[in-house]
């Protein structure tokens, strides 16, 4: 099985970035002889996608969105991470969705999709997480059920990039567990 995880935040120290890196390490320790798991991680801000426009399109696809577009379509699965921006999904995903979208073939179209945010809020992701939904939902990505919504992330993770809370840990390694069990008889 073969992922492809990023954050829709270009911060450098992006709490989403340090979720996706425990779930990287979590899908990582499922790797065995019969299961080999093999993890890419995408960096939005080093592709330097430009804001979606028409006119950049007609002069031909960015090579960033080309480069994540071919990510895209080699992977089985991907997790994206991504912030909350005002009770909504954070400009950088939602552009880099509209690119992708705009590559043929379509590399989002039947890719099965885990969402997780981080957010400093006492809600986590939640709305941003169901925002998600509806772009990927559009565009034929089958967007697994279950979501994983971080709140509190200021105080969530070590300085070594661990997360604190055991309870949170476990969530999220259940369902990524799950997430690769569905994944598995998708494809």
């Amino acid at each position: 099985m073969n992922y492809l995880l990023f954050s829709g935040s270009l911060r450098a120290e992006s709490f989403n970035k340090k979720l996706l890196v425990v779930a990287q390490k979590i899908l990582a320790e499922d790797s065995t002889q019969q299961n080999k798991v093999t993890t890419h991680v995408a960096d939005l801000k080093k592709l330097m996608i430009p804001v979606y426009d028409g006119d950049i399109e007609a002069t031909g696809i960015p090579e960033g969105v080309e480069s994540l577009g071919q990510l895209v379509a080699k992977a089985d699965a991907l997790v994206i991470c991504s912030p909350e921006y005002n009770s909504s999904i954070a400009s950088p995903l939602k552009n880099t969705i509209d690119w992708l979208s705009r590559l043929r073939p379509m590399p989002l179209k039947s890719k099965p999709i885990f969402l997780a945010g981080a957010t400093t809020g006492g809600f986590g992701t939640i709305r941003a997480l169901s925002a998600t939904r509806v772009p990927l939902d559009a565009l034929g990505a089958y967007v697994y059920p279950q979501s994983f919504a971080l709140s509190k992330a200021h105080e969530a993770f070590s300085k070594e990039g661990i997360l604190l809370d055991s309870t949170n840990h476990k969530k999220l390694t259940e369902n990524l567990t799950e997430f690769q069990k569905w994944t598995a008889k998708l494809i």
